[in-house]
C-alpha cells in the first residue's frame, strides 16, 4: 500500500501586498490553523438518558504559529503587521499535485526574537485568525 502523505519541504508562507503574494522567507516550522468552534448546552428538564445537549456556537480560526530564522526584511514585515490595526491576508500553499492553499486573514499578536548564545537568531510569530479559513485547490502557485 503507497501512502500518498507528502512532506512539508516546500511548502510556503505569503502574505498579500495588494498586488501580488510574496513569499515569506526561512519559515522552519508552521503550527496551525488551530480551529475550535463552542459548544452551547441546551440540557433541559426533559433531556433524555441523563446525557447533557449540546448544539453548536460560534466557530474560531484559531492561530497560526511561524518559527523562523531571523531575517530584518521578513521580520520588519511581521513587525509591521504586529503595528498595524489592519488585518493582513495570507496563505499557505502546500507542495502537493492539488496545489493546495489554506488562506486567511489575521493579525500578528506576537513578533518575539530568541537570541541564543550558540545558535542562529528566531522569530516565532502568531498570527490570529480573523473569521474563515479556506481551504482550496490549485489557487497557488509554487513559485
Amino acid at each position: 500500500m503507497s501512502s500518498n502523505a507528502i512532506s512539508g519541504v516546500g511548502t510556503l508562507f505569503r502574505r498579500w501586498s495588494g498586488t501580488a503574494w510574496v513569499n515569506i522567507s526561512e519559515v522552519n516550522n508552521i503550527t496551525g490553523p488551530g480551529m475550535t468552534r463552542e459548544t452551547i448546552d441546551v440540557t433541559s428538564l426533559d433531556s433524555t438518558g441523563g446525557y447533557r445537549e449540546f448544539i453548536g456556537g460560534f466557530r474560531d480560526g484559531g492561530t497560526i504559529s511561524l518559527s523562523m530564522n531571523f531575517t530584518r526584511s521578513t521580520y520588519d514585515m511581521m513587525k509591521d503587521d504586529f503595528e498595524s490595526d489592519t488585518i493582513q491576508d495570507y496563505e499557505m500553499v502546500f507542495p502537493d499535485a492539488e496545489n493546495t492553499t489554506v488562506e486567511f486573514s489575521g493579525l500578528v499578536t506576537e513578533c518575539p526574537l530568541t537570541i541564543p548564545t550558540d545558535d542562529k537568531i528566531t522569530s516565532d510569530v502568531v498570527i490570529k485568525i480573523s473569521g474563515q479559513v479556506s481551504i482550496e485547490s490549485g489557487s497557488g502557485s509554487n513559485s
